[in-house]
């Protein structure tokens, strides 16, 4: 399987990504959160109130790191992850209503679920308390599985984005 198509599985199979922040006074920050994917570019949107810690953060200082991480039932050679970076912002408006539908959908597949929990797009605009925000990866590595196996190194390779 080449990056593009590693990395393809790794964000749509993983539930959950860790965003890494930094407070204005230089205090880390990591929040499990979970999203929805657009490609080309490849962005991540996730949910938040804005008084969270992380929203408060990004709003300060929009640039941000993170993690993805899948795992197979057949043990520790199915393990796979990504690490990426990017700028951080929340979605404007017409943002939002465009992408409200693909939100929920990726974040409550189940029909029912989704009909009980999704936000009404006003409850995500100013003054609402809730947002979505909107990661732009600019850089994303993959965990390099090849060496792995051979030497127990854990080692990252960097994937080319479209």
């Amino acid at each position: 399987m080449d990056l593009v198509d590693r990395l393809h599985r790794v964000v749509a199979d993983a539930k959950y990504l860790s965003l890494s922040t930094v407070s204005p006074d230089r205090r880390p920050w990591t929040a499990v959160l979970q999203y929805a994917w657009l490609p080309d570019p490849l962005r991540f949107l996730f949910g938040s109130a804005t008084q969270s810690r992380h929203s408060r953060h990004v709003a300060a200082r929009p640039t941000v790191s993170g993690a993805l991480f899948v795992t197979g039932d057949g043990g520790l050679t199915e393990v796979d992850g990504a690490q990426f970076t990017g700028t951080c912002r929340e979605l404007t408006a017409d943002e939002v209503r465009a992408h409200h539908a693909t939100f929920y959908d990726a974040l409550l597949p189940d029909e029912a679920s989704r009909a009980e929990y999704t936000l009404p797009v006003s409850a995500l605009l100013p003054p609402a308390e809730h947002r979505i925000y909107q990661i732009s990866v600019d850089r994303v590595w993959l965990v390099d599985t090849s060496t792995w196996i051979e030497d127990r190194i854990d080692r990252r390779i960097e994937v080319d984005l479209p």
